[in-house]
C-alpha cells in the first residue's frame, strides 16, 4: 500500500466529489438496482458530504470511497437496528431530514476499493478512517450492515450460521467480518432483508446474463443468497441477509 493516500471527507473537500465520480462502479449490475438508494447516493455530497469520505493518491488519482449515514436510533420502532438493514437504515435517514430529528448514531454503508488496490491491506484503513470521522463528527458509535464478503460462495448456507463461524483464534472466518471484528466491532444480529431488489425476468436477464426461465432458485454470481424466481408471474426477488455489527468508537 502506498504511503501517499489520503482520506477526506467531501464537506472539508469538497473539489473531491470530481475524484469520486472518476471511481468506476464497483458492484455487479444486479446490486446497483436497489431503488432504497436513491435515497442517499443521488444527493449525499448535498445531505451528507460530512459523511463522504474519498481516498486518493496525490495529485489527484482515486483510490476508495467509504460512506456512512446519520441517523436517530431509539424511541419508537426504533429500540433495536431494523431487520432491514441497509435499507432500513437509509429510510431513517431520510425520514430525519425530512423531520429534522437530530441523529445520534451512525451507520455505514458502503466501502469500495478501486479493483486494482484490492488485497493491500485498503479496508481496514477506510474502517479507521470511518472511525476517525464518526470522532470528527461527534458520535461514540458506528454500526454496519456488513455484507460478508466470502459468502457469495455458499449461498445456500444460512447467513444466521455462516456469520457466527469463527476461526481458532477467535476472529470470524469471513474475510470482512474479520476486518470489522479486529477494529473492535462485535455482531448484534442477522438482518435478513438487508436489501431487497426486484425485476422482471427481462431485467434479471440482462443484469445476470442468465437464463432466468425455470420458477424457483437461481444462484447468480456475487449474490449471497439465491434470487427466487417466478416464470408464472414474471419476476425474481433478491433479499439479501447483512449482518449489523456495532464499532465503539470514543
Amino acid at each position: 500500500m502506498s504511503g501517499n493516500l489520503i482520506v477526506q471527507p467531501l464537506d472539508l473537500h469538497p473539489e473531491l466529489a470530481a475524484l469520486e465520480e472518476k471511481i468506476p462502479q464497483l458492484w455487479p449490475a444486479f446490486m446497483q438496482q436497489d431503488p432504497t438508494s436513491n435515497l442517499y447516493y443521488p444527493d449525499a455530497g448535498r445531505n451528507h458530504p460530512e459523511h463522504v469520505l474519498v481516498a486518493y493518491e496525490p495529485p489527484d488519482t482515486p483510490v476508495a470511497l467509504a460512506y456512512t449515514v446519520p441517523v436517530a436510533f431509539g424511541g419508537r420502532n426504533r429500540e433495536q437496528l431494523p431487520d432491514d438493514g441497509w435499507d432500513g437504515v437509509i429510510r431513517w435517514a431520510a425520514q430525519d431530514r425530512d423531520r429534522g430529528t437530530t441523529p445520534n448514531l451512525v451507520s455505514a454503508l458502503e466501502i469500495s476499493i478501486r479493483p486494482d488496490r484490492r488485497g493491500q491491506g485498503l479496508a481496514a484503513v477506510m474502517l479507521q478512517a470511518m472511525h476517525d470521522n464518526v470522532r470528527r463528527l461527534g458520535f461514540t458509535e458506528l454500526v454496519a450492515p456488513v455484507r460478508p464478503s466470502a459468502k457469495h460462495l455458499e449461498p445456500h448456507a444460512p447467513m444466521s450460521e455462516y456469520a457466527y463461524r469463527t476461526r481458532p483464534d477467535g476472529l470470524p472466518a469471513d474475510p470482512w467480518l474479520r476486518v470489522h471484528a479486529r477494529a473492535g466491532a462485535t455482531i448484534v444480529k442477522v438482518a435478513p432483508r438487508s436489501m431487497v431488489i426486484t425485476g422482471t425476468l427481462a431485467d434479471w436477464r440482462q443484469w445476470t446474463g442468465l437464463p432466468f426461465d425455470t420458477s424457483g432458485d437461481v444462484v447468480v454470481p456475487e449474490a449471497l443468497v439465491p434470487v427466487h424466481c417466478s416464470v408464472e408471474h414474471d419476476y425474481a426477488v433478491y433479499v439479501e441477509p447483512n449482518v449489523w455489527m456495532r464499532h465503539p468508537v470514543a
